[in-house]
């Protein structure tokens, strides 16, 4: 089973200033989701969500503190973010500096690996590691449970990737600063479950609506959407229980019908919000031939056209081969649990 490292956190003030910091992180994929905020300020879920962390695709974000420079700097591989990226990133250095009483400007230089705003977990990658290089890098001293309530506010996936393996995030309880502190992610203890995600890329463009927009007009228009998330708490509960027994098909199922009743209250959005394709369609349809075969294969989506497939790790070369059949112009790899989110040391720069 892959190492889960936890985060270290940053040290005292000044010890990473003058040469700035790096950190790590991976995507993960919600086995049960969160779809929808009760408070978009702060970045509260309306429901608890539970996810893997993958050993693929990972962000790596440079936060270098600029005394003199005018403002912040932002690259996003390797050209200058500007619109809608840029102002999320700058916002969430406003909110680590008020939190470590600074005011210096930043560079900061992010390399995805995953392709953004494709409904592959590129925010949950990409803020997890914005929030452990920011904090290290302006000499904030965070645990990892307050470092994942930090990287919360960037986006709610990714108080997750904080973490390897299986994580909660908490959807919290009350309003204003009591509901900041109550939601936060922790590890979810599965010593022996360790499955196959494989994943078929069949689109990876940015989406033509994007998560936030989508949540929104599926909160606040879809008459599916009340009953989706108190079906949500129970799949939540019952997935714990399956990890626990390492109950392969029953967390399929339960991921499975989670994310195909999310897809299903966005698209009685009005309008319609719907992410899957011609080929996404295609994709579904072989899995569940797979299961026909006697294959153990379940779909899961985020919001995004392309399908994550949990399996038995031995199954999923034969998976990933019934993917790309389905859908001959995807991307298939496959994944596995992977680590948490780390700060690079001095000697891997």
């Amino acid at each position: 089973m892959p190492s889960e490292r936890q985060p270290e956190p940053a040290g005292p003030a000044g010890q990473v200033l003058d040469r700035g910091a790096t950190a790590v992180a991976h995507p993960n994929i919600a086995l049960i989701k969160y779809w929808g905020k009760r408070d978009e300020g702060l970045v509260i879920p309306n429901v608890d969500s539970l996810s893997m962390t993958l050993d693929i695709f990972p962000t790596t974000t440079t936060v270098t503190v600029s005394p003199e420079a005018a403002g912040d700097t932002v690259t996003l591989d390797g050209s200058p973010a500007e619109g809608e990226p840029r102002q999320r990133v700058v916002a969430f250095l406003d909110l680590v500096r008020e939190l470590a009483g600074r005011s210096e400007p930043a560079t900061v230089d992010t390399r995805n690996s995953v392709p953004t705003g494709a409904g592959l977990a590129s925010s949950a990658s990409g803020f997890a590691a914005l929030a452990l290089a920011g904090a290290a890098a302006y000499g904030l001293d965070l645990d990892p449970t307050a470092l994942s309530r930090l990287a919360r506010r960037g986006s709610a996936s990714a108080a997750r990737s904080i973490f390897g393996g299986f994580a909660i995030c908490h959807a919290g309880h009350g309003t204003g600063a009591e509901a900041d502190l109550s939601s936060y992610a922790e590890p979810v203890p599965v010593p022996d479950f360790d499955p196959a995600l494989v994943i078929a890329v069949v689109n990876a463009g940015p989406k033509a609506v994007s998560s936030r927009k989508a949540m929104r007009r599926t909160v606040e228009t879809s008459p599916l959407y009340p009953s989706w998330a108190r079906a949500s708490r129970t799949d939540l509960s019952q997935m714990r229980a399956a990890l626990h027994l390492g109950d392969l098909d029953a967390v399929g199922e339960i991921a499975e019908r989670n994310a195909l009743g999310m897809h299903a209250t966005m698209l009685a959005a009005r309008p319609a919000v719907r992410y899957m394709s011609p080929d996404t369609v295609a994709v579904l349809d072989s899995v569940l031939r797979l299961r026909a075969d006697g294959v153990p294969a379940y779909a899961t989506m985020d919001a995004g056209p392309n399908v994550k497939v949990l399996c038995r790790p031995a199954d999923a070369t034969r998976v990933a081969g019934a993917l790309h059949a389905a859908a001959p112009g995807s991307r298939v790899v496959i994944a596995r649990r992977g680590p948490g989110a780390r700060l690079r040391t001095e000697a891997e720069r």
